[in-house]
């Protein structure tokens, strides 16, 4: 599942740090040798965190001021927003959490030296729907996150990856994928989706760029490299 980083380590802060995509990521991360700090809004959850191997620090987003988001995020090279209100919350929490707790999270980076940020979007945020649908109220939040993202990277020295993935599945890994700026709808399982981000982590690849993913034939190393 995991190979030795050729990196040096690296400390990465997880927003939303109980996700599922989110505890696939730790164990991929600390798997390559790096140190992964995730980022909750109940101790309750704190066994899980560490039973994945990460350090948890309480920090309800959705409460939390800029000092003490800040003090999470303290000291970390890579911020990763893997937060989200799930589908059956509504529009209101969309707003809050995918948009602004994201527009928050890259704000936090780059107030604490972060050199990088990684934000989870989704496939149809490029161009939302207009409509009230819960699915449009969420995609419009994520393209507004997208966009506040670039806008926060272009006034200072972080860089930026929005990944952007097909359906989520809980289907085993394939450890293939296709990436592109824009590809056709599918289906994606979430455990590649996790690998996709650690190996642009780890790899150093992917810096100022925004594509989509889903499951493909190229081999996650190869598909992440061939980013740019």
């Amino acid at each position: 599942m995991t190979s030795s980083s050729t990196t040096s380590p690296l400390r990465i802060g997880i927003v939303g740090g109980h996700g599922q995509i989110a505890r696939l990521l730790t164990r991929e991360l600390t798997g390559r040798g790096h140190h992964a700090r995730g980022l909750v809004r109940s101790s309750d959850q704190f066994d899980d965190l560490r039973s994945d191997g990460a350090e948890p620090v309480l920090c309800d987003l959705e409460q939390a001021g800029g000092t003490e988001l800040d003090e999470a995020l303290h000291g970390m090279d890579v911020v990763v927003f893997a937060a989200g209100a799930g589908p059956d919350s509504g529009p209101e929490r969309k707003r809050t959490l995918d948009r602004d707790g994201a527009i928050e999270s890259v704000e936090s980076a780059i107030r604490v030296g972060a050199k990088r940020f990684v934000i989870v979007s989704s496939m149809g945020a490029d161009d939302p729907p207009e409509d009230d649908e819960g699915f449009s109220i969420y995609l419009r939040a994520k393209h507004d996150a997208d966009v506040a993202v670039r806008n926060a990277s272009d006034e200072s020295s972080i860089t930026y990856t929005i990944v952007r993935p097909g359906k989520l599945t809980d289907e085993e890994p394939t450890g293939s994928v296709q990436i592109a700026e824009h590809a056709e709808r599918a289906e994606i399982p979430r455990a590649d989706v996790a690998a996709v981000l650690a190996e642009l982590i780890d790899a150093d690849e992917a810096h100022d760029v925004t594509f989509e993913v889903v499951s493909g034939s190229t081999k996650i190393a190869d598909a992440v490299r061939s980013v740019s």
